[in-house]
């Protein structure tokens, strides 16, 4: 990213920063890394980042387009002197219990990253283990599916 001049926003709920943390820990980061926000709860998601106050309540936090909304959300509420190139998220249930409010399972994360012109790239996981495993492979994939949006065309694109 640094070689292209693009920059980075993260925002993280279910990852509680350490996908930032991992990005950091690169020397040069801070060429490409604005920043991130741990939303952890709605209130932060909807009033920090942008997402829909109304879907949150209805669907709750751990569905795709929250996890979109936040990753495009994060691009711009992080602006200082421009507009992150690519916004990545992460939210999901990471256990040991099922989500209490709309009883989505232990291991059930969504990942996105928004990147220019509107492109967004997204995966759903089932993750098993313990609520550790659940947040550090979670990590792992938001990092992979980063790579992978700087290499390949967004979803949907022929």
């Amino acid at each position: 990213m640094r070689e292209r001049g693009l920059s980075l926003a993260v925002a993280e709920s279910l990852t509680g920063g350490d996908v930032c943390a991992r990005l950091i820990d690169v020397p040069g980061a801070s060429d490409v890394v604005r920043g991130g926000v741990v939303a952890y709860t709605n209130e932060v998601k909807a009033h920090l980042l942008g997402v829909d106050a109304q879907e949150l309540d209805t669907l709750g936090a751990v569905t795709e387009s929250v996890a979109v909304a936040m990753a495009t959300g994060v691009k711009s509420s992080l602006e200082a002197d421009r507009v992150a190139d690519f916004g990545l998220s992460t939210t999901g249930v990471a256990g040991p219990d099922p989500d209490p409010t709309t009883g989505q399972p232990a291991g059930l994360v969504f990942l996105a990253v928004s990147g220019p012109d509107g492109k967004v790239w997204t995966e759903r996981l089932g993750l098993v283990g313990d609520r550790a495993q659940i947040r550090s492979a979670s990590v792992a994939f938001a990092l992979g599916l980063l790579e992978r949006a700087l290499e390949l065309p967004p979803r949907g694109t022929p």
